[in-house]
């Protein structure tokens, strides 16, 4: 979503049309996005004020992704959670109570203030056996005053203090990939990643055999895509580069 669609709370300039003829084509898609603050329905809103309308079914976020994985491996379970509506919604949703008393599972995810309290609990349940799950990898998120730790660096000071290893189940994990393919029936040989990051988008649509457009309106640039040791299937300067090509995105010309 962003970097891809939007950018700082503005519409990428052509991303409106892009999704329009996707409609008018009959493609079908998903918004993806490993942020887990939020729930579908508010990304909706945040992306209408955009000027783009996109409806609350055809977003996919790592909050969604983790309920859908951890309803799979335990139904009805436990979970103490770090995170913001998106993830607790998501988790009710699914039949979980969220509880700091034994929980199955610590679950971590993004919200701008995080509580020394709650990390701390965290750690204490963890080390009592509670697994531990995190929605994403990302070190850092953006702001207006600069970067800000994530979900990654939290992830990592848990770690480090009990020596237990996360699983992270949004991108470039494939499980996240897979996920949203079910929620929209279908096939990754007919399905295309279009992300604006080599070390999730790119890398997550490559492990679940899909292939991968990165366009550089976002984090990657052509030069430190260089820098990876895999590639996208093309590299474009935005979205607006597909319109009048979204039946066949890789035709030259």
């Amino acid at each position: 979503m962003d970097g891809v669609l939007v950018r700082e709370e503005h519409l990428v300039p052509g991303a409106d049309e892009f999704l329009a003829e996707l409609r008018a084509n009959g493609i079908g898609f998903l918004v993806l996005t490993n942020n887990s603050i939020y729930t579908p329905r508010d990304l909706r809103a945040r992306l209408a004020r955009t000027g783009l309308d996109v409806p609350e079914e055809s977003i996919w976020t790592s909050a969604l992704a983790t309920a859908e994985f951890l309803h799979r491996q335990r139904p009805n379970g436990s979970a103490f959670v770090i995170g913001e509506a998106g993830l607790t919604t998501a988790l009710h949703e699914v039949g979980y109570v969220l509880t700091d008393r034994d929980p199955d599972y610590v679950v971590l995810g993004e919200t701008r203030t995080y509580s020394f309290t709650a990390i701390t609990k965290a750690i204490r349940m963890v080390e009592a056996g509670a697994k531990f799950i995190a929605t994403n990898p990302d070190a850092t998120g953006p702001s207006l005053e600069g970067s800000m730790p994530a979900t990654g660096s939290v992830a990592a000071l848990i770690e480090k203090a009990t020596g237990r290893q996360p699983y992270f189940v949004g991108k470039p994990n494939p499980l996240m990939m897979r996920s949203a393919l079910r929620a929209i029936g279908a096939h990754s040989e007919h399905t295309l990643m279009i992300g604006d990051r080599m070390d999730t988008d790119v890398h997550a649509g490559i492990e679940a055999g899909l292939e991968t457009i990165l366009v550089l309106t976002g984090i990657s640039t052509r030069e430190t895509a260089e820098l990876y040791p895999y590639r996208p299937t093309l590299v474009l300067d935005s979205v607006a580069d597909l319109i009048g090509r979204t039946k066949d995105p890789f035709a030259q010309g």
